[in-house]
């Protein structure tokens, strides 16, 4: 649902950005009026993930529900089968999935199993898998790592 809304905004501002107002002087007042970009004529096309970024995204919202969950100390759960597919989802720019992608991707998968299989140091586990995520993104893609560092649980 929260990527389906996310999607909606992405729309609604990618709309808003596209139209420009601009001053027209004539000889006797401005006129303001309202006028297309340059592009208008060519066709909007909308931004779609890749698998990848799509998997990352629900990653995230499922790490932010069991972070509260670690919080108020409440039961786990199961480990999300669909993180497994880190390994074999579709990226943005292939070239980006290499060795180095391979061995953090497997050390994030590590630190989730961890908390379900050792909720005692669930904590600790979490943390880790975070830290997998930052050290990945130092090095492919750094966008994101604010928004990632917001997973921490003190």
């Amino acid at each position: 649902m929260k990527l389906l809304k996310l999607s909606f905004l992405f729309v609604f501002f990618g709309l808003l950005s596209c139209q420009k107002e601009k001053q027209v002087e004539t000889n006797e007042k401005n006129v303001v009026e309202k006028a297309t970009d340059s592009t208008a004529t060519d066709e909007f096309e909308m931004y779609e993930m890749s698998e990848m970024a799509a998997l990352m995204e629900q990653m995230y919202v499922d790490n932010q529900r069991l972070k509260d969950r670690i919080i108020k100390g409440d039961t786990i759960g199961k480990f999300p089968q669909h993180f497994i597919k880190i390994h074999k989802a579709v990226m943005t720019d292939e070239h980006d999935k290499d060795a180095f992608f391979d061995e953090q991707a497997q050390k994030f998968i590590q630190a989730q199993e961890l908390i379900y299989k050792d909720p005692k140091n669930a904590k600790k586990h979490f943390n880790n898998g975070v830290d997998a995520c930052i050290q990945c993104h130092q090095v492919k893609c750094s966008g994101p790592i604010p928004r990632i560092k917001k997973l921490y649980i003190k």
